[in-house]
């Protein structure tokens, strides 16, 4: 069994430098946190309790926000027992979870966003042929190929990930990583078979990266012939391209840094870097959807008309 490791605890060094700050961590850590799970939670139930956005755009949008919770609750939750706590650790199997819902949720987030931009496409390029091609059939699939495809290709991953001999416990980071897993394995563990599947994962994400950039060079090319085109692609395409630029701007600055970054930078900065996909785009998505879309915005101007309508009065204007 000399494949099998024997580590059972790994250590996250990304909190060593800021335990005089641990109370005010603390605090606005749980203030964000809350405020990532209001956003999206008010945008995912408007939509469900609202028959009028029964749409496949929204529906997508719907599957944003989920992807938001769902990825931010691997990371918050942790981050904030790990700042309660005198020391900050991690069984192996909550690593390798981890480190799953990390890479799950960045790379379905993109996923999300392919499909989005598809959409856009179809509604736009193909405007008499959109109700039968997103029928309701169509839009299941392409959620469950949102979904599934990073579910699938990160369980191959980490499930060879769990098969490497470790030769130590530091991860120099404020969560779990599958590479900073592979890297901490020994000199004489074979890691060929991880590479391959890192390579087959970087390849289907450039092409979805690529399937993007051809959906937006035929969007632009059609909406340059129409005015009322270019109306429809600045109220909804134009946050779904804010989205896809921050999210890969945040994503692709982590990666380059955690593969090439120098480690002299001070430990703030190191852990701003490696947490602002977790930070920017959850808040992002819900309120640059929910202040551009027309129906969304018009949904949530209804709910404050209608609680300010129905407040009870105050006894200055009695």
């Amino acid at each position: 069994m000399d494949n099998v490791s024997v580590v059972r605890i790994f250590i996250l060094s990304g909190l060593n430098e800021t335990y005089n700050y641990r109370v005010t961590l603390l605090t606005f850590t749980s203030l964000y946190y809350c405020v990532i799970l209001f956003f999206n939670i008010s945008i995912i139930m408007i939509i469900i309790l609202d028959q009028n956005l029964h749409e496949p755009m929204y529906v997508l949008l719907c599957s944003l926000c989920f992807n938001g919770l769902y990825g931010t609750t691997g990371f918050y939750p942790k981050l904030l027992f790990d700042l309660f706590s005198s020391s900050q650790q991690i069984s192996y199997e909550g690593c390798l979870l981890q480190a799953f819902v990390m890479y799950s949720f960045a790379c379905g987030e993109l996923s999300i966003l392919a499909v989005m931009a598809y959409d856009r496409y179809v509604a736009i390029c193909r405007p008499l042929h959109y109700l039968s091609v997103m029928t309701k059939r169509r839009l299941a699939q392409l959620i469950c190929f949102s979904w599934l495809t990073p579910f699938s290709i990160f369980s191959i991953n980490v499930l060879l990930t769990s098969r490497l001999k470790l030769c130590g416990t530091k991860i120099e980071r404020l969560f779990c990583v599958n590479w900073v897993i592979v890297k901490l394995t020994c000199y004489d563990t074979d890691t060929f078979s991880n590479n391959m599947v890192a390579y087959f994962t970087m390849f289907i994400y450039v092409s979805h990266g690529f399937f993007i950039i051809w959906t937006y060079m035929h969007l632009i090319r059609t909406c340059v012939r129409s005015k009322e085109e270019r109306v429809k692609f600045m109220q909804t395409c134009v946050p779904h391209v804010v989205s896809l630029v921050t999210f890969l701007f945040v994503i692709l600055f982590d990666l380059m840094y955690m593969r090439f970054g120098s480690t002299d930078l001070p430990q703030s900065i190191q852990n701003f870097i490696a947490i602002e996909f977790l930070l920017i785009p959850p808040v992002m998505n819900p309120l640059i959807y929910g202040f551009k879309l027309t129906k969304i915005r018009n949904r949530i101007l209804s709910l404050v008309c209608f609680e300010r309508e129905f407040a009870p009065p105050s006894k200055f204007n009695l």
